[in-house]
This record gives C-alpha cells, structure tokens and sequence, in this order.
C-alpha cells in the first residue's frame, strides 16, 4: 500500500437472489483489531458527491473502513516523525463494485476521501476505540502542509 500500517484486504462479496452479502470482519482476519481492551464503535457515514471530507488523524484509534454502497476515492499521508514512509501520500478507490475491500489506517495517518461519480457513498467504519473528539486532529482539505489538491470544490468537515 505504500505507508507503514496501512493494510488493504479484499473482500468477500457473496451474491443472494434478494441481493448480495458483503462480508467486513471475520475472525481471522488478518486486519481485524485487537479488542481485548474493548470494544470501540462502529458507524456508517454518508458521503455526497462532490463532497471532501478531510483531513483527519487519530492519535489513538485505528480505522477499518469499508464501502459497501458507492465509491470513494480516499487519500493517505504519512508525517509520523520516525516513520520510513514519511512524506509518502497514497490514493486509492474503496468500495464498489470493483473495489470492495477493508482498509486499515494507522495512528498518526492523515486521511481524507470524496465520493466518485454521481451518488453517495457509504462508509461504514469499526474504530478499536470509542469516538472522542478530543484525540482527533483535523486540517482543512485545502491545507498546505499535505502535500494534495483535491479535485471538486465542494468540501465539508467530517465526524
């Protein structure tokens, strides 16, 4: 994937005749969390089209994501101090229906995403610990400190 820590699984998709089963976290997964100190959240977050969401990073939470509805292009930075992929930005899509996988983002890496094509794209997020505002950072998509210019003018925060 090109940043330390950043991980992407493919995922099962399963078709049914009422429509398909889309696998997320299964016991032996190789990216599923570490729970044994709790059980963070999970949370579906919309977003529209044309929309950017970012940027964020966590300074204790790890995030799955997964996109079982749309498509997202979604952008990583690395600047942990130490890190040997500082400097390294990545983008990549997630979700459907070629893109159907679980990402991992790792502590201390800038994230951001926007929803690609005409509809709105669902996230659906499994965090190792519970939303707390205060150990998330945010920066505007704009910021010049990340080294990416997004593409749709239309931005908006994110949770």
């Amino acid at each position: 994937m090109g940043i330390v820590g950043a991980l992407f699984q493919p995922l099962a998709v399963i078709p049914t005749p009422g429509g398909p089963v889309l696998h997320m976290l299964r016991p032996h997964s190789p990216l599923l969390p570490d729970f044994t100190a709790g059980f963070g959240e999970i949370y579906f977050s919309e977003v529209l089209p044309g929309a950017v969401k970012a940027w964020k990073r966590h300074s204790r939470q790890t995030q799955l994501f997964a996109v079982p509805r749309g498509l997202l292009k979604i952008v990583l930075y690395d600047d942990r101090p130490g890190s040997p992929t500082r400097g390294v930005l990545c983008e990549l899509a997630l979700g459907r229906p070629e893109h159907y996988g679980l990402l991992r983002i790792p502590v201390g890496v800038w994230y951001g995403f926007t929803a690609l094509g005409e509809e709105a794209a669902l996230i659906c997020n499994c965090a190792d610990i519970p939303h707390d505002p205060a150990e998330g950072e945010r920066r505007p998509p704009d910021d010049p400190a990340i080294p990416y210019a997004w593409e749709s003018a239309a931005q908006s925060g994110e949770r």
